[in-house]
Protein backbone atom coordinates (compact mmCIF):
# COMPACT_ATOMS: atom_id res chain seq x y z
CA UNK A 1 0.00 0.00 0.00
CA UNK A 2 1.40 3.39 -0.92
CA UNK A 3 1.24 5.52 2.20
CA UNK A 4 3.26 8.51 1.07
CA UNK A 5 1.24 11.60 1.78
CA UNK A 6 -2.15 10.00 1.19
CA UNK A 7 -3.13 10.20 4.85
CA UNK A 8 -2.83 13.98 4.79
CA UNK A 9 -5.29 14.11 1.90
CA UNK A 10 -7.82 12.30 4.07
CA UNK A 11 -7.79 14.84 6.89
CA UNK A 12 -11.29 16.26 7.14
CA UNK A 13 -12.61 18.98 9.38
CA UNK A 14 -15.61 21.20 9.76
CA UNK A 15 -15.71 24.96 10.23
CA UNK A 16 -16.05 24.33 13.97
CA UNK A 17 -13.26 23.08 16.20
CA UNK A 18 -14.97 19.68 16.56
CA UNK A 19 -15.67 17.15 13.87
CA UNK A 20 -12.14 16.40 12.66
CA UNK A 21 -10.65 13.07 11.66
CA UNK A 22 -7.00 12.45 10.91
CA UNK A 23 -5.72 9.19 9.50
CA UNK A 24 -1.99 8.39 9.63
CA UNK A 25 -0.08 5.30 8.51
CA UNK A 26 1.25 3.02 11.24
CA UNK A 27 5.04 2.82 11.28
CA UNK A 28 5.45 -0.74 12.55
CA UNK A 29 2.64 -2.71 10.88
CA UNK A 30 0.31 -2.42 7.89
CA UNK A 31 -2.60 -0.14 8.59
CA UNK A 32 -3.66 3.23 9.91
CA UNK A 33 -4.20 5.18 13.10
CA UNK A 34 -7.39 7.24 13.21
CA UNK A 35 -7.66 10.26 15.51
CA UNK A 36 -10.80 12.30 16.16
CA UNK A 37 -14.43 11.73 15.26
CA UNK A 38 -16.13 9.44 12.77
CA UNK A 39 -19.34 11.26 11.85
CA UNK A 40 -21.29 12.65 8.91
CA UNK A 41 -18.72 15.42 8.49
CA UNK A 42 -15.72 13.10 8.45
CA UNK A 43 -17.29 10.10 6.71
CA UNK A 44 -15.58 10.73 3.34
CA UNK A 45 -12.14 10.60 4.99
CA UNK A 46 -13.13 7.49 6.98
CA UNK A 47 -14.46 5.72 3.88
CA UNK A 48 -11.31 6.62 1.95
CA UNK A 49 -9.14 5.09 4.69
CA UNK A 50 -11.28 1.94 4.64
CA UNK A 51 -11.02 1.81 0.84
CA UNK A 52 -7.22 1.98 1.07
CA UNK A 53 -7.24 -0.86 3.61
CA UNK A 54 -9.30 -2.95 1.21
CA UNK A 55 -6.76 -2.34 -1.58
CA UNK A 56 -3.87 -3.63 0.52
CA UNK A 57 -2.44 -7.07 -0.15
CA UNK A 58 -1.76 -7.65 3.55
CA UNK A 59 -3.54 -10.54 5.27
CA UNK A 60 -4.24 -8.36 8.32
CA UNK A 61 -4.56 -4.59 8.19
CA UNK A 62 -4.63 -2.74 11.48
CA UNK A 63 -6.81 0.19 12.49
CA UNK A 64 -5.53 1.76 15.70
CA UNK A 65 -8.59 3.54 17.12
CA UNK A 66 -7.66 4.47 20.71
CA UNK A 67 -7.83 8.19 19.85
CA UNK A 68 -11.33 8.07 18.34
CA UNK A 69 -13.57 10.25 20.51
CA UNK A 70 -16.88 9.64 18.71
CA UNK A 71 -18.22 7.20 16.14
CA UNK A 72 -21.73 7.14 14.68
CA UNK A 73 -23.61 4.06 13.49
CA UNK A 74 -23.04 4.94 9.84
CA UNK A 75 -19.28 4.98 10.47
CA UNK A 76 -19.46 1.49 11.98
CA UNK A 77 -21.65 0.42 9.06
CA UNK A 78 -18.99 1.64 6.61
CA UNK A 79 -16.40 -0.41 8.51
CA UNK A 80 -18.60 -3.51 8.40
CA UNK A 81 -19.27 -3.05 4.67
CA UNK A 82 -15.54 -2.71 3.97
CA UNK A 83 -14.81 -5.82 6.03
CA UNK A 84 -17.54 -7.81 4.26
CA UNK A 85 -16.00 -6.88 0.92
CA UNK A 86 -12.53 -8.20 1.77
CA UNK A 87 -11.24 -11.19 -0.17
CA UNK A 88 -11.17 -14.52 1.64
CA UNK A 89 -8.30 -14.82 4.10
CA UNK A 90 -8.06 -11.08 4.78
CA UNK A 91 -9.16 -9.26 7.93
CA UNK A 92 -9.18 -5.88 9.64
CA UNK A 93 -7.72 -5.79 13.14
CA UNK A 94 -9.31 -3.07 15.28
CA UNK A 95 -6.93 -2.00 18.02
CA UNK A 96 -8.50 -0.35 21.07
CA UNK A 97 -11.75 0.73 19.41
CA UNK A 98 -14.15 2.90 21.41
CA UNK A 99 -16.80 1.03 23.38
CA UNK A 100 -19.58 2.42 21.18
CA UNK A 101 -17.98 0.93 18.07
CA UNK A 102 -17.67 -2.48 19.72
CA UNK A 103 -21.30 -2.36 20.91
CA UNK A 104 -22.63 -1.50 17.45
CA UNK A 105 -20.53 -4.24 15.84
CA UNK A 106 -21.77 -6.76 18.42
CA UNK A 107 -25.37 -5.65 17.94
CA UNK A 108 -25.60 -5.60 14.15
CA UNK A 109 -22.65 -7.73 12.96
CA UNK A 110 -21.96 -10.19 15.80
CA UNK A 111 -20.37 -12.86 13.61
CA UNK A 112 -18.29 -10.81 11.19
CA UNK A 113 -15.27 -13.05 10.60
CA UNK A 114 -13.21 -10.40 8.81
CA UNK A 115 -13.04 -8.10 11.85
CA UNK A 116 -10.85 -8.88 14.84
CA UNK A 117 -11.06 -6.65 17.91
CA UNK A 118 -7.96 -6.30 20.10
CA UNK A 119 -8.40 -4.42 23.37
Amino acid sequence: MDRSGEADAWAASSARSTGALRVHPLADRPGWQAVGEISLITRPAWEQALHQLALSDEEACHLELSAITFVDVAGVSALAAAAQGLPEGRRIVLEEPPAALRRVLDMFWPDLPTVEVVA
